[in-house]
């Protein structure tokens, strides 16, 4: 199962962005990857049920 972190952004006009940070583990090798995205606030939630 990946690990996911959270960390929000915020910027000086109002909008809030969040750096959204997986651990994917390789089926090959077994070793694991990071991926990062930043994302709007409003959809962190939508970013993290995809797979």
């Amino acid at each position: 199962m990946a690990k996911k972190v959270v960390a929000t952004l915020k910027k000086g006009d109002g909008k809030s962005f969040a750096k959204v940070i997986r651990a994917i583990k390789s089926e090959k090798t077994g070793a694991y990857t990071f991926k990062e995205e930043i994302v709007p606030a409003d959809l962190v939630k939508e970013t993290l049920a995809k797979k």
